[in-house]
């Protein structure tokens, strides 16, 4: 019954998001509530929502300073000039734009933070988007699924982990692996193109200065009082380029107003050094990260804003994106906090992993990375490596599979694991995206599973898995 229900319950949470019957945070906390009291633990509801509650206090203190920090940082103008060269590269391309969101989601990966990625690529990409009235989910899609693949990192998590779970070493794991990551990872670049043909047909191509002059255009029309101004698009008829589209509604570019009072030039080599000592220190885990977040926000004000009243602007300019991202952590906490307790979680993983037929015994690799999809969507990465990995390995071990081969194939569900509910730095990318995440679940799914097969392909290709 547990394992029905939790199956029901998680299907019940993805309809009703992806249907826009209910907000994120709603659903993250009515519905697990309602199934905590349908199993019989409505008692125990306070107590599961504390420990999930008391697990996630740790990340949800992390973003927020996160984002505190990051903010600081375009407000001071720290990413302006790689919006400046990514825009002189893409040349108001939205083919260049998403294969462009694909590469810096790559580049910026490196640090195996999701959050950090997250804040980065949406700063530096979501005022090209703006201008040109390129789909959001676009960009959230592209950014997760590249960062999916290279969360595989050793430092990144999951690696760690499996490592963890079977008493491996992490370099043996990742290592004989990354030619079939490489492929994911170019499947990504791949598809981003793709995506990026697909908004070029849909929006034209511009030349960077037709861009640049719609936009002046539009601006002085919203300006003006005027209602959406339509224009000729390059390729014949007429295409209406509402203010959204140019951001004449004062978001995106007037967020990289080359001349606003939030500028600091003069400290841009301190905010610089600042940042590369700050992800440095994250990857050298010399203190925890949301201590080290903390330092950084609190340092970051104080020198770039000495003056109390600029902090506590600056402080508030970035106060929505903090409640909304703190608000679905802690609402997760309740989602997580009653699958686990409830022993829900156990069970589905249970039945799963008891429903693979023993004639697939020999094949318990291949087995793992299919099974890798669905249970690292709808179970946190702690969860699936500590709990299921272990019983899959001794399943392995049985015909003769070894546990290096279940670790690897364990990798390949991280493409669609960045987009689960769960993960809280999701919440980061379509909340400073302003993407619902039902439209990004929607979009995304069918993406990020096909670039984790495409790397269990690969895997089993080059005789990885």
């Amino acid at each position: 019954m547990l394992t029905i229900l939790g199956f029901v319950m998680i299907a019940t949470f993805l309809v009703l998001i992806m249907m826009k019957k209910m907000s994120p945070i709603a659903a993250l906390v009515l519905i697990p509530a309602l199934f905590c009291v349908l199993v019989g633990q409505g008692a125990k509801l306070g107590d599961y929502v504390l420990e999930g509650v008391g697990n996630l206090a740790p990340t949800a203190a992390m973003l927020m300073f996160a984002i505190v920090y990051f903010g600081v940082m375009i407000d001071v103008g720290l990413f302006d000039p790689i919006v400046r060269g990514i825009l002189r590269f893409c040349k108001a391309d939205p083919l260049r734009i998403v294969v462009g969101t694909a590469v810096l989601a790559a580049i910026v990966s490196l640090d195996g933070d999701g959050s950090t990625t997250f804040m980065i690529t949406v700063s530096a990409m979501y005022p090209l988007y703006k201008r040109l009235g390129m789909s959001l989910v676009v960009m959230t899609g592209v950014a997760a699924t590249a960062n999916g693949v290279m969360n595989t990192l050793p430092w990144g998590g999951p690696t760690a982990r499996a490592a963890t779970a079977l008493k491996l070493d992490a370099a043996d794991i990742f290592v004989p692996m990354i030619p079939a990551l490489a492929v994911g990872l170019v499947f990504v670049f791949v598809l981003a193109y793709v995506l990026g043909r697909r908004e070029r047909k849909r929006l034209g191509y511009l030349t960077l200065d037709e861009a640049v002059e719609a936009e002046a255009e539009v601006l002085v029309t919203a300006g003006g009082g005027g209602g959406e101004e339509t224009r000729k698009s390059p390729g014949g008829g007429d295409d209406a380029y509402a203010g959204p589209a140019y951001a004449a509604d004062g978001e995106g570019f007037q967020g990289l107003d080359p001349d606003r009072a939030t500028l600091r030039p003069k400290l841009y080599w301190f905010n610089a050094g600042l940042t590369v000592v700050l992800l440095a220190a994250m990857i050298m885990e010399l203190l925890p990260i949301p201590v080290l977040f903390l330092l950084g926000a609190a340092l970051a004000l104080t020198v770039n804003y000495p003056d109390m009243a600029d902090q506590k602007a600056r402080v508030a300019a970035h106060a929505d994106n903090v409640l909304n991202v703190a608000g679905m952590v802690f609402a997760a906490a309740v989602f997580t906090g009653v699958l686990t307790g409830t022993g829900m979680v156990e069970r589905m993983a249970d039945w799963l992993v008891g429903a693979v037929p023993d004639a697939m015994g020999p094949h318990m690799a291949l087995v793992t990375g299919l099974l890798s999809l669905p249970l690292t969507y709808f179970m946190s990465n702690d969860g699936f490596y500590f709990g299921v990995l272990p019983v899959l390995a001794e399943a392995g071990a049985a015909h003769g599979v070894s546990s290096l081969e279940i670790a690897r194939a364990s990798l390949v569900g991280q493409a669609l694991h960045m987009s689960s509910p769960l993960v809280p730095a999701v919440y980061v990318l379509v909340g400073m995206a302003k993407v619902e995440f039902g439209d990004h679940t929607r979009f995304t799914v069918k993406w990020a599973a096909l670039t984790s097969l495409v790397v269990l392909g690969a895997g089993i290709l080059f005789g990885i898995i």
